[in-house]
Order: C-alpha cells, then structure tokens, then sequence
C-alpha cells in the first residue's frame, strides 16, 4: 500500500514534516511512504526548473496521483493559501478529474506558517477544494490526539501545521513532530481500512 506524501518547500519546514508524516505512514504494517516534491513556478516564462530536483525528493507525477492508495498534501502559506507550485500542479489534473482517477481516495493536508497567525487553517481549507473536487475522502487530526490540547505553535484539526517565525528559524516542536506523525499514521491506516 503506498500513500503519496506530495509536499512544496521553500525554507525546508514544509519538507521536515513530510519528512515526519511519512515516518507516521511507514509505522503502520504494509505502508510505504512516496516522497514527491513539485517544481517551483517562476515568472520568467523564460525560465525551466530542471527536470530532476538538485536536492529533496523527485517530482511528482500524475502516475503518481493515481498510483497512490492515499495523498497528503503539504504546503507553505501564501496568503492564507496553498504556494503557487502546490496550486499549479493541481490545475494540471484535470485529466484525472475527468477519469475519477482520485475517487475515494483517502487525503490529508499540512502546512507552514511564519506568522502564528497567519493563515494555516485557511490554508488547510483551501488545500482541500482540489481534493473534494477530485472525489478524494478527507481526514483530519481528532482530538483524541493529545498534542491538539498541548500545542502552543501548530497543530490543528484540519491538518498538521507548523509556525516557523518570522526569520523561519524555529523548530519544529515536540507536539507539531508528533502531530505529523499521527497525521501520517491516520491516514495510512485509513487507506489500509479502505482497501479491504
């Protein structure tokens, strides 16, 4: 069973917790996590990114959408939305969408935020209209997960988050780790469920 952990990362925060989320989907017996990336988008029409990443995961695929038993979904906040690459690859599979390549397929979403209050659960939200759009059964973090009461940074029920500040220099903390890591469980197991 293999969930697409499929992430956009401009600092490495958003990168971390994929990071994390896939050691949260590879916990659960049968799971392999696929680490995807996508490219970023520049304003140079001029301009082409490279078709291997220099560093990080590969880039993502539409195979890889439909090869998935499960998706997870991370981006930083732009504006109380997903990242222009995230948004981008997404108005791409609307041969998928056409197909109902996604439906019933199990999502989730994460994000990072420099400010505390700067859009995450916005984000989330928005993050998941392509996911509804493609048919895709969207789970969230239940508060059966301790670190939603403890979180003094990230952390919600729509997905995990985190606050990396203003300079984009703080940790990751101990309850955003752990929520990422449930995420990724969760989701795993409920493409496990689903499969049977």
């Amino acid at each position: 069973m293999n969930i697409l952990v499929l992430y956009y990362s401009r600092n490495g925060h958003v990168q971390k917790m994929a990071q994390y989320i896939a050691e949260g989907v590879e916990s659960v017996e049968g799971a392999n996590a696929i680490v995807r990336t996508v490219p970023t988008v520049s304003p140079n029409p001029e301009k082409t990114e490279a078709e291997v990443p220099e560093h990080g995961a590969p880039y993502a695929t539409l195979e890889d959408l439909v090869q998935a038993d499960g998706i997870i979904v991370g981006s930083p906040t732009r504006f109380g939305n997903m990242a222009a690459p995230m948004k981008y690859f997404w108005d791409g599979t609307a041969e998928l969408w056409a197909k109902g390549s996604l439906v019933n397929k199990p999502a989730s979403v994460f994000t990072s935020t420099a400010s505390l209050h700067g859009g995450q659960e916005t984000t989330l939200l928005t993050m998941m209209m392509p996911l509804l759009h493609h048919g895709c059964l969207i789970a969230g973090i239940p508060y059966t997960e301790s670190s939603l009461n403890t979180t003094e940074s990230g952390g919600t029920p729509y997905g995990s988050s985190n606050h990396s500040g203003t300079d984009g220099k703080k940790s990751i903390s101990p309850d955003e780790k752990r929520l990422c890591i449930a995420q990724g469980k969760r989701l795993a197991e409920l493409a496990k469920k689903l499969s049977v």
